[in-house]
């Protein structure tokens, strides 16, 4: 195995451990709070620090990723995970509701900060070690992008069960002892300057980037907003109020992100490539993402008519769903890399997410209020405009390397 591979393999496994335990997180805080009757608004609100903190989380761990290095950034990920899970597990039930929503959103801040600072991390490390060749970066990408979707799948299923199982604080315990173990091999194992590099001096120079890289920062946006609009309170309280219990609403979830990971991995197959990394790929961006618009549309008719046998239309309908995101968002983290520089991939993938953590905290704000509104049919009609809006965006992508000179 070359060095490449290597480090390929360990800041992949490093990840896949790191976002485990952030899916079991999502299901516990979600499902124990809904359990003590908060309403979905307010279940929204708990994890709109989560997702606001990435946005500034990634455009400086990209930053501080190139000026001191992938591995330093990683270790700083898990140790601030690790943090936030400890003063979650303090959480006490004789506190005031108010002095507990506060506690909650201030530690799941922390975890927003882990998460993205992990992420832009661990997305950066494989620019760099994949080589030039387009055909292997798509490869890992995918693999890479497809495989963290489904280690959050089984994060998804495990918080259910763990909840169920050993309760919320003791679950964060042993969550944060495994993390405990991945930080270790972190910082023994991954070399800890690979990545670094002269960082941007200035604001300026920061967000300057390339226009495809600015578009496609724009259309995700759109694009994750349209998933967690239904996804973070939407179908979760939709299915617990149906008579699911933790570990079946758990065990969907996974399922779907398990699935739709698995999609993510299998879009080199899919999607036809191009010898110059983007003439096809980036109509495949704008086709798939018209034909997924069309799949909460339909949704968001059928549940406003109530149809039969409803709870289970939904979860049909949002298979389709999650095969078609996975299809657009393993292209779209293609295409960041593709359109990235190779000197400042830190930041420029570090940028690109940051607009990914603002579509989230959209959808997470939309989640709660629409259903709060106007039940799922709601949040699913939320979901379509978003993605059109989405659709539209990719019109203007970039399909050559020399249509994406610097913004100015």
């Amino acid at each position: 195995m070359n060095a490449g591979t290597r480090n390929y393999a360990l800041v992949t496994a490093s990840y896949w451990g790191f976002t485990l335990t952030d899916g079991a997180l999502r299901m516990l805080v979600l499902l124990h709070f809904y359990q003590l009757g908060y309403s979905p608004f307010t279940l929204a609100f708990l994890f709109l620090l989560y997702e606001a903190a990435g946005v500034v989380a990634n455009l400086i761990g990209g930053w501080l990723a190139t000026r001191f290095g992938i591995a330093r950034m990683l270790a700083v990920g898990l140790a601030t995970q690790i943090t936030g899970f400890l003063l979650l597990s303090a959480l006490s039930p004789t506190w005031t509701a108010a002095a507990s929503v506060a506690w909650v959103v201030m530690a799941q801040g922390i975890c927003g900060v882990a998460k993205d600072l992990t992420k832009t991390a661990s997305k950066s490390a494989i620019k760099l070690t994949a080589g030039e060749a387009s055909g292997q970066l798509f490869k890992w990408v995918a693999f890479f992008t497809g495989s963290k979707n489904a280690m959050k799948g089984v994060g998804f299923f495990l918080g259910g069960v763990l909840l169920q199982s050993l309760g919320f604080q003791h679950s964060l315990w042993l969550m944060a002892a495994l993390l405990a173990v991945v930080f270790v091999g972190v910082v023994a194992f991954v070399p800890p300057l690979m990545g670094k590099s002269k960082a941007s001096k200035s604001a300026r120079e920061l967000f300057a980037k390339n226009r495809g890289i600015n578009l496609l920062a724009a259309a995700r946006v759109a694009l994750f907003g349209a998933r967690d609009v239904w996804f973070v309170v939407g179908v979760p309280v939709f299915l617990y109020a149906s008579g699911w219990n933790f570990t079946m609403v758990g065990s969907f979830l996974a399922a779907w992100t398990i699935g739709y990971g698995a999609v993510q991995a299998l879009a080199p197959q899919i999607v036809r490539r191009s010898d110059d990394g983007l003439s096809h790929e980036v109509p495949a961006a704008r086709w798939w993402s018209a034909a997924l618009a069309a799949v909460p549309l339909v949704l968001a008719a059928l549940v406003a008519a109530e149809v039969p046998q409803l709870e289970w239309v939904v979860v049909g309908g949002l298979a389709v769903f999650g095969f078609a995101f996975a299809i657009n968002s393993s292209v779209h983290s293609y295409l960041v890399l593709a359109y990235a520089g190779s000197e400042k991939a830190a930041e420029d993938v570090g940028f690109y997410y940051a607009a990914n953590a603002l579509g989230r905290f959209f959808g997470t704000l939309m989640s709660g209020l629409l259903y709060q509104w106007g039940g799922l049919s709601w949040s699913l009609a939320g979901s379509a405009a978003m993605l059109l809006a989405c659709w539209a965006v990719t019109l203007a992508l970039p399909t050559s390397t020399h249509q994406t000179a610097p913004a100015h």
